[in-house]
């Protein structure tokens, strides 16, 4: 979706793909497509609105501490994977925001090579660094789809959408202005510990 996600996960399409499609069937009779909205704002990152008549674009505001797993997350039913989605996007842009990538990669499962990769990235590139300026966040726009696979697994797909920022490679290099776009996830959910981790994902911009 955005630049970051592109360049990051590229590598790893074809991969996420298998796996997505040996660890989900649509055929279960638990598989949906919802169309819910994102769940309230945590204690993440989040970002703020324009003001009317401004041209300058919206920040992500830091946040003081990692977004916690909510309620609605806990468990392992389809109702808590759809909200756990809305919980690892949070996570994701704490990451951005802080550099800090432990929060996220706990949520994950430790084979997932989407969230290596994104992880690798923050500590590298991030807010806090002044590697990323603007409304860099991804802002899940609505779980389209989330059904059990014959592993037990969960699979869906989400829209995300992302605002214009600006991107540093490192604090020497020029900046690199992205536009806004839109996108959509495409994860496999685990159970780990009686919740749902993060097994597998790719963002691809659509």
């Amino acid at each position: 979706m955005t630049h970051r996600n592109r360049m990051t996960l590229a590598l790893l399409s074809c991969l996420c793909a298998t796996t997505l499609l040996t660890a989900c069937t649509q055929g279960s009779p638990e598989a949906g497509h919802p169309n819910t909205a994102p769940p309230s704002p945590s204690a993440g990152a989040s970002s703020s609105a324009p003001t009317n008549g401004s041209s300058s674009p919206p920040t992500v505001s830091s946040p003081t501490a990692a977004p916690t797993r909510p309620t609605q997350a806990a468990g392992s039913t389809l109702a808590a994977g759809e909200a756990f989605i809305g919980y690892y996007v949070e996570l994701l842009n704490y990451a951005y925001t802080t550099g800090d990538p432990a929060p996220l990669m706990a949520a994950s499962d430790e084979g997932c090579e989407g969230c290596k990769g994104i992880a690798n990235y923050v500590r590298k590139i991030n807010a806090k660094n002044g590697g990323l300026k603007g409304d860099y966040a991804d802002h899940l726009i609505n779980v389209k789809e989330i059904y059990r696979g014959e592993t037990g697994r969960l699979g869906g797909s989400a829209a995300l959408k992302g605002g214009a920022y600006v991107e540093r490679s490192s604090p020497g290099a020029s900046p690199a202005s992205q536009k806004s776009s839109t996108g959509v996830m495409e994860f496999s959910l685990s159970a780990s510990g009686g919740n749902w981790v993060m097994f597998e994902m790719q963002i691809n911009e659509s």
